[in-house]
């Protein structure tokens, strides 16, 4: 019991001793050893590393799960160490609906039969969701909750430890200058005259103290600096692994990225061969009018002004169906076949058979010219 309370003591002492030189520090009234340049630039960088890491990890999260509940639910789980239950994807789920509306319209009807193909093309897009999600926190999330809660924790422990061993460092220089100072001060040589003989025995007994209070500052301070200087070389290495985390995160990166360019390449297949099914089935007029099966992506990084045979100067305004529009942002007409706009102008818009579905024909007095929907708000 005895020992505990020493020990306690001790370490309480020392608290109160880096408390109080660290306040110093702060007012000014201490000296203070600063770290060379090249732990300055490694813990900035470790800083910086851990920064974007956390924000990387956390939007990551929100990529591949957009629900915090089931985020949530997700953490609780793992903290808990039980096994979370599986959760189909919101594909999965649609495709699952639109399955069972077509059973129930009738798999034989034109509606129930394409229902039934793209409830399963919706089915295996939610698949392959899962599979990318899954794999994605494998190969890149995990290995970045690992920096945080494993390497980043051991990197925080041993800079604390090396700034409470410069406090200690500190606190005994700052011992070691007042002991010397005191020392000097009674080793001076008093005054024959006016000083008693009493005096003398006085003097040369302080001095003695001090010399020895001298010593021993001096022998904690040599312990403090081979303390520090160990913690120092430990803190250095531990802090020059953040290049080898780099590597790692690389590596972790392009296998991220790997996943999501297969996800994404599974998804475009899977989209052309249900444009296939639905382009070979009889009331397949709708994909018709819009783009032909296989040219997809071509028809899709078109421009309107390809795409659009139609001459503005012969186009002539229906008797019925314009509208007027409030401009909501400037625009700058790409060619001689759109109308320039002006936010806030009012404007005259309407459609034309054959049209892109994003434009519509714009009258401003005697002008006329294509104009983008979404600049636009219609006015009832």
């Amino acid at each position: 019991m005895d020992f505990n309370v020493k020990k306690l003591a001790f370490g309480a002492g020392t608290l109160f001793t880096r408390a109080v030189q660290f306040t110093e520090e702060k007012l000014g009234q201490a000296e203070k050893t600063e770290l060379d340049a090249h732990y300055e630039t490694l813990m900035s960088r470790a800083d910086a590393t851990k920064h974007w890491t956390d924000k990387i990890y956390r939007q990551t999260e929100v990529l591949l799960q957009p629900n915090p509940s089931a985020r949530i639910e997700e953490f609780l789980y793992e903290k808990l160490d039980w096994k979370a239950p599986s959760r189909i994807t919101n594909g999965e789920l649609l495709g699952q609906y639109m399955v069972g509306a077509a059973k129930e319209f009738g798999a034989e009807t034109p509606y129930g039969n394409s229902l039934m193909m793209v409830g399963d093309c919706e089915r295996r897009l939610g698949a392959a969701e899962r599979e990318f999600i899954q794999t994605s926190a494998i190969s890149f999330l995990t290995p970045l909750r690992n920096f945080l809660e494993g390497d980043w924790r051991s990197i925080t422990k041993e800079r604390r430890l090396l700034e409470n061993l410069r406090l200690d460092l500190d606190a005994c220089k700052a011992r070691l200058k007042r002991a010397k100072s005191a020392e000097a001060k009674a080793a001076a040589v008093p005054d024959f005259k006016e000083t008693r003989p009493r005096n003398y025995v006085l003097s040369a007994s302080a001095s003695a103290l001090w010399s020895e209070e001298v010593e021993k500052a001096e022998q904690e301070l040599r312990l403090a600096q081979t303390e520090f200087d160990r913690q120092a070389e430990v803190t250095r290495l531990i802090l020059e692994g953040i290049s080898s985390t780099h590597v790692n995160h690389l590596r972790c990166l392009h296998e991220f990225v790997e996943a999501q360019a297969v996800y994404y390449h599974h998804c475009h297949f899977h989209m052309q061969e249900l444009q296939k099914e639905l382009a070979s089935l009889p009331n397949a007029f709708a994909l018709h009018s819009s783009f032909p099966v296989g040219t997809a992506s071509q028809g899709l990084l078109s421009s309107p002004a390809e795409s659009d045979t139609l001459k503005i100067e012969e186009v002539q305004a229906p008797a019925s169906g314009t509208r007027k529009a409030k401009v909501l942002y400037d625009y700058d007409a790409a060619d001689s076949s759109e109308l320039s706009l002006l936010a806030d102008e009012l404007i005259t818009v309407y459609t034309v058979p054959g049209m892109d579905s994003d434009w519509l024909i714009g009258e401003r007095g005697n002008l006329r010219g294509k104009v983008p929907v979404t600049y636009l708000e219609f006015l009832s």
